[in-house]
C-alpha cells in the first residue's frame, strides 16, 4: 500500500503548517484562552484557507476532498494546538451529506463550507458515560416540525455554535436532529476547558428542530467515528511538537557542565518517545483510512486507534514533564499547554479505557494467539 501523500496534500499541509507558524503564535492562543477559549477572527482565517469547506461536498460550495485531507489538516493545527474546533467542521458536513434531506443540505452546507455557520455536535449525557445508545433527551412532533427537550455536556464551543447536532429519542427510538442556538427555548452555558478551549452547557427546553435523520444511532456513530479521526491526528501533531519540544530542551540545559542531551539514560526515554509517537501515527493513519469501511470494520478501527493514541499521548506528555522537570508544569512555558492539551484529547471522543473495552467487546473467535 502506498503511503505517500500526494502533491495536492503536501501543499495543503505546508499551507497550513505556515498560517500555524506564523499567523497563530504562542501568545495570540494564549489571549484568546485570556478571552474565552474561541476566537471567531481565526475561525474566519480557517475559512479563508477553505479549511471549513474541506469534506463539504463540491455541489455545496465545498472542496469535495477525503478523510486524508482532513487528516493532514489536523495534525497540522494539532502542532499550534489550535483551539478553534475544525473537527467540528468535518463532523458536520460528514453526518449532513450522509444523511440529512436536500433541503436541509441545501440550506447549512454552503454555510458550514464558508465558516458563516458553526455546527457543532451537542451528544454527551451525564449518565451515558460515552456510550452512544444512551439518550435520555425527547423529541417530539409539533405542527412546525419537531422540539427537542435535552441537556447536552461539554459541547465544543457551545456558546458560540450557530447551531446543533442533537441526537433525541423519537418514538422509542434515537434519531437526529438540528437546532438553532437561537431558537427559542435554547440556553448555553459557557466556560474554558483544562486545556483553553471552550465548550459549554446546552439545555433545550421544547426548542424548535429539523430532523436530520430518523437513523439517529447510525448517524452518530459516523458523527463520533469522523471526530475521533480527527482527535487522532491533532494528537499526532500535539506529540511531534512535544517531542521537538522536549529535544530542543534537553540541548540547552546543563546539568553537571554538560548537556543533558548526552545523557544516555535520558537518550533512551527519548527513543521511546519518538517509538510511541511512530505507534500513534501509523494508528492515525489507520483511522483515517477505515473512515470509508464498513459499520462493524470502521467502529472497531477507531477504539483500536483511540486505545493506541490515548497510551502514546500519556506516554509522550508524561514524559515530556520529567524531562523538562520543573519548567515543564509551569504556565509560562509552552510546554505545559501541550501537556494539557494531550490529557484532554485523551477523554475526547471516549477515553482509553472505555475504548479498551470496546476493543474487548468486538473481538471474535479469530481473534488471539491460537486463530
Amino acid at each position: 500500500m502506498d503511503f505517500d501523500f500526494s502533491d495536492d496534500q503536501e501543499q495543503l499541509r505546508d499551507a497550513v503548517r505556515k498560517w500555524v507558524d506564523k499567523g497563530y503564535t504562542f501568545e495570540r492562543r494564549r489571549a484568546a484562552v485570556a478571552a474565552g477559549g474561541f476566537d471567531r477572527a481565526a475561525w474566519g482565517e480557517l475559512a479563508e484557507l477553505g479549511l471549513t469547506a474541506l469534506t463539504v461536498p463540491e455541489a455545496h460550495d465545498g472542496m469535495g476532498q477525503g478523510a486524508i485531507d482532513a487528516m493532514v489538516v489536523a495534525e497540522e493545527l494539532g502542532r499550534g494546538m489550535v483551539l478553534e474546533p475544525i473537527a467540528q467542521a468535518f463532523i458536520a458536513s460528514s453526518v449532513l451529506s450522509h444523511y440529512a434531506p436536500a433541503d436541509v443540505q441545501g440550506a447549512w452546507l454552503p454555510r458550514v463550507a464558508s465558516g458563516e455557520a458553526l455546527v457543532v455536535l451537542a451528544y454527551q449525557e451525564r449518565k451515558a458515560r460515552y456510550r452512544l445508545d444512551v439518550c435520555d433527551a425527547k423529541a417530539a412532533s409539533a405542527p412546525a416540525g419537531y422540539t427537542v427537550t435535552a441537556t447536552k455536556s461539554i459541547v465544543s464551543a457551545g456558546d458560540q455554535a450557530d447551531a446543533f447536532i442533537v441526537p433525541a429519542q423519537l418514538d422509542g427510538k434515537i434519531a437526529l436532529f438540528l437546532v438553532e442556538r437561537s431558537a427559542a427555548g435554547v440556553t448555553t452555558r459557557g466556560y474554558v476547558t483544562q486545556d483553553g478551549s471552550r465548550a459549554a452547557e446546552v439545555q433545550l427546553a421544547n426548542a424548535p428542530a429539523t430532523l436530520i435523520t430518523t437513523d439517529g444511532l447510525a448517524a452518530l456513530e459516523l458523527a463520533v467515528d469522523t471526530g475521533i479521526a480527527a482527535t487522532c491526528a491533532e494528537a499526532v501533531g500535539v506529540m511531534d511538537k512535544t517531542v521537538a519540544l522536549t529535544v530542543e530542551y534537553m540541548n540547552q540545559r546543563k546539568q553537571f557542565g554538560v548537556f543533558i542531551a548526552s545523557f544516555q539514560a535520558l537518550r533512551h526515554r527519548v527513543a521511546d518517545m519518538k517509538m510511541q509517537l511512530e505507534l500513534a501515527r501509523s494508528m492515525s493513519y489507520y483511522a483515517s483510512l477505515k473512515l470509508g469501511a464498513p459499520v462493524a470494520e470502521r467502529r472497531a478501527a477507531m477504539a483500536r486507534a483511540k486505545v493506541q493514541l490515548g497510551q502514546s499521548m500519556r506516554f509522550v506528555g508524561q514524559q515530556s514533564v520529567q524531562l523538562h522537570g520543573g519548567i515543564g508544569v509551569t504556565d509560562e512555558y509552552i510546554g505545559s499547554h501541550y501537556f494539557k492539551k494531550l490529557t484532554q484529547l485523551e477523554m475526547t471522543f471516549g477515553d482509553t479505557l472505555h475504548h479498551l473495552g470496546e476493543v474487548s467487546a468486538r473481538m471474535q473467535e479469530t481473534a488471539g494467539v491460537f486463530a
